[in-house]
């Protein structure tokens, strides 16, 4: 437990106010746009989210031509299965709760391209539920740290971290992780001078003895 609170102790030193990057003013630009986000980066997303809600709210977007969609998403990436998806959660909603996204877990998962990192970021966000969503960045952190081992999947690094951190802290500190990968742990050339937490971190330790065996 102490290893924990010294963990969230710098956390909230290096990310005092954590929130979702992804760029929305309906609970169904949210949705989308944590869709749109897998293998891809939230700066990316927010410029195509911002094009396709200025043309299409979640009625007009149930109706849309599917490949005016197509290709305002393709910088997304995988823009023909994402295209899909989009088209057909927004029927969906449309069909099922009038446009808006339900408090409901099981609902959400049924939708095509929602899983449950996907579902967590989205009743996270707009219910403030407790929930911690495992992205990579969330993923390479939680190992580095040792909050997880080497070989756990997402369903086990997820549960590791509900039982070790508080459950009121769950939402502030996923978003704490994800910021903390994206810009100081970096999955490439880390950013450990300005790491509170290098003296915690198993790759920064590995980085020393072979820096010391080089020397």
């Amino acid at each position: 437990m102490e290893m924990i609170k010294d963990i969230l102790n710098k956390l909230d030193k290096m990310i005092p106010n954590p929130k979702c990057e992804l760029e929305y003013n309906y609970d169904y630009e949210l949705l989308i746009a944590t869709v749109l986000s897998a293998q891809c980066t939230d700066a990316r997303v927010n410029m195509v989210t911002k094009k396709l809600f200025a043309k299409y709210d979640i009625y007009s977007l149930a109706k849309a031509d599917i490949k005016d969609i197509e290709n305002i998403i393709r910088p997304c990436g995988t823009y023909t299965k994402k295209v899909q998806y989009i088209y057909t959660i927004a029927n969906k909603l449309v069909n099922d709760f009038e446009g808006h996204v339900p408090n409901d877990r099981n609902y959400l998962e049924t939708l095509p391209g929602v899983g449950r990192k996907t579902c967590n970021v989205v009743l996270s966000n707009l219910y403030d539920l407790p929930a911690i969503a495992v992205d990579t960045h969330v993923q390479r952190v939680s190992k580095r740290l040792g909050l997880a081992f080497k070989n756990d999947d997402v369903f086990k690094i997820e549960n590791k971290l509900m039982k070790k951190i508080p459950k009121d802290k769950w939402s502030r500190t996923h978003h704490q992780l994800v910021l903390f990968g994206r810009y100081i742990c970096k999955s490439k050339k880390p950013n450990c001078i300005e790491c509170l937490l290098k003296d915690n971190c198993r790759y920064y330790k590995k980085l020393i003895k072979e820096s010391n065996k080089k020397a």
